[in-house]
């Protein structure tokens, strides 16, 4: 598919109010400001193309790239090609998009442990995304390789960089929901953490009390798995 093609329907998607919004949020142009509505149309009609999606990509347009994350083939991302687009993040909504790409990648954990430690404010970001994910959704992992990070995560968030600092609380959630073993963890580090303080710019958003936020899911499942009716035998 010919990407001027999909440049020039983006281009066309895009709205001034929507550009405004993105722009709150710190992206930068060039960008469309294309809705995730409109961009979830186009990834459907387009499916997987990682031809169109390496194309896009090096336009360094917003609405492109973000497009370009959800089209790409997971299994044709290089561990070479997944560095240089990481660095080119500038911004956390491209950043979250590249994670959520390269956490299906099988390179994931090893792209964690790579960029947890990174100076760089994205690619730090992108790794802690990462552990969230790994979190989240790998249960081949054993709580043992969770707790070292818990550590980390205590001993150096307040220390961090600004979106470095947001995306540490959120993987301490991830951790804390995993387990009940890693939730007595995680609370603990969260109450020594205290408030993480995170500049969020001209937008509502807010960084999330982690001991809340992990009691609350806990809570919420709990409930859920009680309301489900038994299976007999």
């Amino acid at each position: 598919m010919d990407p001027a093609v999909i440049l020039s329907r983006l281009e066309a998607l895009g709205t001034a109010q929507n550009r405004k919004v993105y722009q709150r949020h710190g992206v930068r142009p060039p960008l469309y400001g294309v809705s995730y509505a409109n961009l979830g149309k186009v990834q459907k009609q387009i499916g997987t193309d990682h031809a169109l999606a390496r194309a896009l990509w090096s336009t360094g347009n917003h609405d492109a790239r973000i497009l370009a994350t959800q089209i790409a083939d997971p299994d044709m991302m290089t561990p070479t090609a997944i560095d240089q687009w990481a660095r080119t993040l500038d911004n956390y909504v491209v950043t979250d998009a590249l994670s959520a790409l390269v956490a299906r990648t099988p390179f994931a954990r090893k792209k964690m442990e790579k960029w947890i430690g990174a100076p760089g404010e994205w690619v730090a970001s992108a790794g802690w995304n990462l552990v969230a994910r790994l979190a989240m959704d790998d249960a081949t992992l054993p709580d043992s390789y969770f707790k070292p990070l818990v550590a980390v995560i205590e001993d150096g968030i307040h220390a961090r960089k600004n979106r470095v600092r947001h995306a540490m609380n959120q993987a301490l959630i991830a951790i804390g929901v995993r387990s009940k073993a890693l939730e007595t963890v995680a609370l603990a580090a969260a109450k020594r953490i205290g408030t993480v303080e995170v500049d969020h710019g001209e937008t509502g958003c807010k960084t999330p009390d982690a001991a809340a936020y992990i009691r609350r899911t806990v809570s919420r499942r709990k409930t859920r798995k009680a309301a489900r009716p038994s299976r007999r035998r």
